[in-house]
C-alpha cells in the first residue's frame, strides 16, 4: 500500500462524526402519499416501507429512482483459515479476486442483471495478483495503476484463535481506507451501496465477532460456511470460542475488538458502512459479514443503522443474532450463504420497486378513483 494513502487513510482514524437521521419529514409525505395512492393502505406490506425509508433516505416525497447502486467486495485472507475452518484452502482468496475482475463471479452477474457496478478492493489477500489491469467497473478513482490494491494493509490477518488479526496501526488504516473508499463512491455519484465480502476462512471473524457482541454461545452460533463437514465444525468452533475468550473485555471497544478478532476485510467493511451513514447514503446490508461489520460500525458510528436496510437473511445462524440485535427485518429468505453482496444486490429490485410505487403510481384524486368508503 503507497505511503501516502496509508499515511491518509490513518489520518482520518476511527472517530467518526455524528449521525444525521434521514429525513423525518420526507418520511411523514411518504407515508401520507401511500394513502392516497390508488390501493387499499398497507396492500403492498413491506414494499410501503421500504419506499417510505428510500424517500426519508434522499429527503425528498416521491423519491428519485436509484441510478447509481454500487457494490464494493472487500477482499482479504485470515490466518485462522490455515486451522481447517473451512472447505476450501485459502489461496481461492486470490484466485476469486481475479475472478471478479475477469466479470465472471456470481456478484458480477447479478450486478450485471439488476444494473449495478461492482469494485473490488484487495485489503489483506495472501496471494499474488498479477497485472495492472483496472478491476470490472472500477470507475471510482484512478489511485494506481491497479486500484484493486490501492487500500492494501496487510497479507492476511492474524490467525485470531491464538493472536491479534491486526496491530493497533492497521487496524485505524485498514478503518480508514473503508471510510476513503465510502467518500470516493459517493462523491462519484452513488445513491446506494452495498458492501461484498471475499475471503476464506472469513465466517470465523465474523461469527466470533457477532457471538461476542450477541451473547451467542459458539455451538449455536457456527454454521457450515462453505459446506465444512464435522470435524471442520469442530475445529471451527473451537476457534471461536477461544477467539471470544481473548475479546471478552472489548464488548464497548469497536476498534479493539477488530484489532483482536477482527481483521483488515472487517475493519474497513465497518468503517466503509459508517462513513456511508455519515454521508447519508442508504445501504442494503448483506449477509453474515456485512453484517458482523456492520455490529461494530453501528458502534463507531451511533445512529448509522437508520441508513442500512437489510437485503436478506443467511443460511448462517449467527446472521439472525446479528440482524435482531440491529433490528432489521431482511427482505429476502433464499437459503443464500454465498457472501460477495449477492444477498443483497438480489433484494435491489425489490427496493426499485418500492420507490417505483411510491414515485409512479396516482394518487386517487389524480386517477379520478374513489376512496375507501366512509
Amino acid at each position: 500500500m503507497r505511503s501516502d494513502v496509508t499515511a491518509a487513510a490513518a489520518a482520518l482514524g476511527a472517530t467518526f462524526p455524528g449521525v444525521t437521521p434521514p429525513d423525518a419529514q420526507a418520511l411523514r409525505d411518504a407515508q401520507a402519499r401511500q394513502r392516497d395512492l390508488t390501493k387499499p393502505p398497507g396492500s403492498l406490506g413491506r414494499l410501503e416501507d421500504v419506499g417510505c425509508w428510500v424517500a426519508s433516505c434522499q429527503g425528498q416525497c416521491p423519491p428519485r429512482e436509484l441510478a447509481r447502486v454500487r457494490v464494493v467486495v472487500f477482499a482479504g485472507d485470515h490466518g485462522i483459515a490455515r486451522a481447517g475452518v473451512s472447505a476450501f484452502p485459502p489461496d481461492v482468496t486470490a484466485q476469486m479476486v481475479r475472478n471478479f475482475r475477469r466479470g465472471g463471479a456470481a456478484v458480477n452477474a447479478i450486478a450485471d442483471s439488476v444494473g449495478a457496478g461492482v469494485r473490488v478492493v484487495d485489503v489483506a489477500v495472501d496471494g499474488h495478483l498479477p497485472g495492472a489491469d483496472r478491476s470490472v467497473d472500477d470507475d471510482a478513482a484512478d489511485h494506481d495503476a491497479d486500484p484493486v490494491r490501492a487500500y492494501k494493509v496487510r497479507a492476511a490477518s492474524g490467525r485470531i484463535d491464538r493472536e491479534d488479526a491486526l496491530s493497533a496501526e492497521e487496524t485505524i488504516t485498514a478503518i480508514g481506507a473503508g471510510r476513503a473508499i465510502a467518500d470516493e463512491e459517493v462523491d462519484a455519484g452513488a445513491d446506494l451501496l452495498i458492501a461484498g465480502d471475499m475471503g476464506i476462512g472469513n465466517t470465523t471473524p465474523a461469527t466470533a465477532i457477532v457471538a461476542t457482541l450477541t451473547g451467542l454461545e459458539p455451538v449455536v452460533a457456527v454454521g457450515r460456511g462453505t459446506g465444512i463437514d464435522d470435524a471442520a465444525w469442530m475445529r471451527k468452533t473451537a476457534a471461536i470460542r477461544d477467539a471470544m475468550f481473548r475479546a471478552r473485555h472489548f464488548v464497548g471497544d469497536p476498534v479493539a475488538l477488530l484489532r483482536t478478532i477482527g481483521g483488515a476485510d472487517l475493519a474497513a467493511m465497518a468503517g466503509f458502512l459508517a462513513q456511508a451513514s455519515v454521508r447519508r447514503t442508504p445501504v442494503v446490508l448483506d449477509g453474515l459479514i456485512a453484517t458482523a461489520a456492520a455490529l461494530v460500525a453501528a458502534q463507531l458510528a451511533p445512529g448509522c443503522p437508520d441508513w442500512w436496510l437489510a437485503g436478506h437473511r443467511s443460511a448462517e445462524p449467527a446472521h439472525d443474532a446479528a440482524l435482531e440485535r440491529l433490528h432489521k427485518q431482511p427482505l429476502l429468505d433464499f437459503g443464500m450463504r454465498l457472501g460477495e453482496g449477492t444477498g443483497a444486490l438480489t433484494a435491489v429490485p425489490v427496493v426499485r420497486a418500492a420507490v417505483a410505487t411510491l414515485s409512479n403510481m396516482s394518487t386517487f384524486a389524480d386517477a379520478g378513483v374513489s376512496g375507501a368508503a366512509d
